[in-house]
């Protein structure tokens, strides 16, 4: 879990648990527009009260076992994790090439992707074991652009985490309206993320004045987060 302690700090600690405790999971419906979607929450049962919280945000196939695994093991750590759908109910790839043009149709109407990412939000923020003062959000390749989009749309959470993904966005300006911090954990012989798109980030930031760190791991690529990638760039791509 090391990769994950530079944004702990952002919703504040958690508990300390037994490896044993059991999860709970279930799946959560929730509408946004004429669209209905299918999170995933866990949390643990043992720990009592309200919590800090994590939106888990999926890679360009969908909500899929990775991100589920990933949420039941920020449950063990204490907090309440919603992975949220941004596709929709039964909308998954199987395969690159409708995986491109799922993330593709997202990656083009960023209004669209904020609205989805912040009903995702609104979801956990209602949640009965949500402290709603202690809120990040995390997400892996094309979900890290995702969280980079709710950051810029305004929300108000306590940070975000894209863990290898897109950096750029079609309007820099609106990195003015982001009110947490920023990080950006980055592959540097990432192929998909090339250096241009590595400098204009860091000077979007600067100029909005944001709180932001970007840390690039040497001789890393794409998806090296994902356990089942390996060194395989087309498992994960933008």
């Amino acid at each position: 879990m090391k990769s994950l302690l530079p944004w702990i700090c952002c919703v504040g600690p958690a508990f300390v648990l037994s490896t044993q405790a059991a999860i709970h999971t279930e799946p959560v419906e929730y509408i946004h527009g004429n669209a209905v979607l299918q999170g995933f929450m866990a949390h643990d049962p043992s720990v009592k009260g309200k919590r800090p919280v994590v939106l888990v945000v999926h890679q360009w196939k969908g909500l899929g076992d990775y991100e589920k695994k990933r949420a039941e093991m920020l449950a063990q750590l204490g907090y309440n994790v919603l992975a949220v759908d941004i596709y929709g109910k039964g909308v998954r790839a199987d395969n690159p090439k409708d995986a491109s043009e799922l993330a593709g149709k997202y990656k083009s109407d960023r209004t669209l992707l904020r609205g989805r990412a912040n009903a995702g939000l609104a979801v956990l923020r209602k949640h009965k074991l949500t402290d709603p003062g202690r809120i990040a959000a995390i997400g892996y390749c094309f979900g890290g652009t995702a969280v980079l989009e709710l950051a810029r749309s305004g929300a108000d959470i306590s940070g975000v985490v894209s863990f290898h993904g897109a950096l750029d966005t079609p309007n820099p300006n609106d990195a003015k309206s982001i009110r947490c911090k920023v990080l950006a954990l980055h592959g540097a012989d990432d192929p998909f993320v090339p250096p241009k798109d590595v400098a204009a980030f860091e000077e979007e930031m600067r100029q909005a004045s944001v709180d932001w760190q970007l840390t690039s791991y040497g001789g890393a690529v794409h998806s090296f987060t994902d356990w089942n990638a390996g060194n395989d760039n087309s498992k994960c791509a933008e």
